[in-house]
This record gives structure tokens, C-alpha cells and sequence, in this order.
């Protein structure tokens, strides 16, 4: 049975983006949804460039608030960014929430959006994986 893990940020357009991606793609048994606890509507073009590059890019990647994922049942909620981790609502359904914060590659130039990307894949993914054990 897979497990369910929401990463949540901010903006929902880069961070939780390609966290979402990169567990989809890489973690068997583990289904991602990203959220912004104040989505910016707008997935960051470095961050879609990025992922298209990796081949794990899907169109069903988007910006969302909360309020689309909130009466989803999850495993786990990873908040990555401090804002995130400050606002995270209550859920509905007892979840387990864990922190990883990243640096936010907005503004930035896409090699700052391949420094998260390669973070995210070494630091998020095995606390994910150890979170969910």
C-alpha cells in the first residue's frame, strides 16, 4: 500500500515542487502532493526547466493551497521552508509532520535551482524515508 507525504512551502512553485517530483520519481510506495500554505497559482520556470531536464517533469505538477489538499489523508507533511513551518495548519486526520528546510532558489539563477534540487534529493528524501518507517 503506498504511503501519502505532502510537501508543503510557501509559494508552491519551486521547493515543494520539485520535492513532490523527486519523491514521485525516485521513492517506490510513496506518493507526493505539493501545497502553499499562500501558493503563488505558478510553478517557477527554472524550476519546470529543471525538472523536464531530469525527465521527471508531469504536467500534473501545479501551484495549490492547502485548502485543495487539507481533507486528503497523509502519512506525513514535510514543510520546507520556515514560513511553512510556522503557518502549517492543523489537519483534520492525525499526521506526522517533520521540517527540512531548503534555501529558496527564487530570484535566483537556475544553478541555484540545481543546488536545491541536488539537496533536496540527498536530504529530504532519506528523512522521508526514515519518517515514514
Amino acid at each position: 500500500m503506498n504511503k501519502k507525504v505532502l510537501i508543503l512551502c510557501t509559494g508552491n512553485s519551486c521547493r515543494s515542487i520539485i520535492a513532490e517530483a523527486l519523491i514521485n520519481a525516485k521513492l517506490e510506495g510513496i506518493v507526493a502532493d505539493s501545497s502553499g500554505v499562500k501558493a503563488s497559482g505558478k510553478v517557477n520556470p527554472n524550476a519546470k526547466k529543471l525538472l523536464e531536464q531530469k525527465g521527471i517533469w508531469k504536467e500534473k505538477y501545479h501551484s495549490k493551497t492547502i485548502d485543495k489538499v487539507i481533507n486528503n489523508a497523509y502519512d506525513l507533511v514535510v514543510t520546507v521552508c520556515d514560513h511553512a513551518n510556522e503557518t502549517c495548519p492543523m489537519f483534520p486526520k492525525a499526521v506526522k509532520v517533520i521540517h527540512v528546510g531548503f534555501e529558496d532558489p527564487d530570484g535566483k539563477g537556475f544553478e541555484a535551482f540545481n543546488q536545491t534540487f541536488k539537496e533536496i534529493d540527498e536530504v529530504l528524501l532519506p528523512k522521508v524515508i526514515e519518517a515514514l518507517k
